[in-house]
């Protein structure tokens, strides 16, 4: 582990949670902060007080888009231990979309044990209740200033922290999803399967004519051919067909989710066969006029598991389970918030504990 300077500043008083949380609204005290050039690779490893950064107008993330993020979440269990769940899966991707965008990857340990060691210091902010957690967004920027379509020499990689509250505020609630054929959020071979703005700002249009008409997310179809069901626009999409549970591909522009992947994982541990294959909006409308549509749900960091109640392409209205949650989306959403609250054991080794003992000088 690369030496880490610690310019935080002690707590001199307990750390109140607001209520309610709610998502991205509430930060930590400290950020970790480390730089990148060509010649030192990654260094200057710090904890420092949250603060407003200071970049020259003519920055290269701000014009040509080097710029990629993660987000993943931290909980404090029932027995008070802190973990994080799959974080090096998470750096995994951070690292896939950092060479698609041709910026500098990082160590995978040492991208993990630089978090443990911030969470530790900021291990007060992880919320204690439920369904809560720490929500972590690591940030990475191109910060070369010149005009010119050019990849950036220098860096910098932020880990920022925010306690959230439960997605469901109210409960385990189905959402309501608008198929989009009128534009596209990304295409195979582009930007599709990595995590960068770029592809949630090419999203927004979309997720405010869902809002229009009264739905809550975008069902995305595939880029070339508008015909295959992709992903919504925060989460990956399941389908439970009579007699086979399918899944998307990952077709290059579908973001590979971690928790995608782990119910995925949980899935086939109890029995069940997942097909990754393309699944055609027509088919679906199909499926469902035929009545072997029994279940849809998202997964994905934010929700973990969202029941899909109904889903409108063009003119048709589909309700799901009569816009109800089903009895696997929830139990899936049992069972994660059990792994994730200790009251399950993990049997997969997915969560990294956190010491929260770490000496801060």
């Amino acid at each position: 582990m690369k030496e880490i300077t610690y310019k935080n500043k002690p707590r001199t008083e307990p750390v109140k949670l607001p209520e309610p949380l709610g998502f991205g609204v509430y930060f930590t005290d400290n950020i970790l902060e480390m730089d990148y050039n060509t010649e030192s690779g990654w260094h200057n490893l710090q904890i420092k007080p949250l603060e407003n950064y200071s970049f020259h107008p003519a920055t290269l993330f701000f014009h040509y888009g080097q710029v990629l993020f993660e987000g993943l979440k931290a909980f404090r269990q029932k027995n008070n231990d802190i973990v994080i769940f799959r974080p090096e899966k998470h750096i995994e991707r951070l690292n896939n979309s950092a060479r698609r965008l041709c910026m500098p990857t990082i160590d995978v340990d040492f991208a993990v044990e630089a978090l443990r060691e911030l969470i530790a210091v900021e291990k007060d902010w992880i919320p204690e209740k439920k369904g809560e957690s720490l929500y972590i967004r690591p940030l990475m920027i191109g910060v070369d200033s010149a005009l010119g379509v050019r990849v950036s020499e220098t860096y910098k990689l932020i880990y920022l922290l925010s306690p959230v509250g439960a997605y469901y505020a109210e409960g385990f609630k189905p959402v309501k999803i608008l198929a989009q054929d009128d534009y596209v959020r990304a295409v195979r071979k582009g930007t599709g399967e990595c995590k960068t703005p770029g592809n949630y700002a090419a999203s927004l249009i979309g997720s405010e004519m869902a809002k229009a008409q009264g739905y809550s997310q975008v069902l995305w179809l595939d880029g070339v051919e508008l015909k295959n069901i992709e992903e919504v626009g925060t989460m990956n999409i399941f389908i439970i067909f009579k007699d086979e549970i399918v899944t998307p591909e990952l077709s290059g522009g579908i973001l590979p989710g971690v928790t995608r992947l782990s119910v995925i994982e949980t899935l086939r541990g109890w029995g069940h066969t997942i097909n990754e294959r393309a699944v055609s909006i027509d088919e679906f409308v199909e499926q469902y006029d035929k009545g072997n549509v029994v279940d849809v749900f998202g997964t994905g960091t934010a929700a973990i598991i969202s029941s899909v109640g109904e889903l409108k392409f063009r003119d048709k209205i589909m309700k799901i389970n009569n816009g109800s949650y089903g009895e696997l989306a929830i139990k899936l959403f049992d069972h994660f918030t059990g792994l994730q609250y200790g009251e399950i054991e993990d049997t997969h080794n997915w969560f990294v504990p956190v010491n929260s003992e770490v000496p801060v000088s």
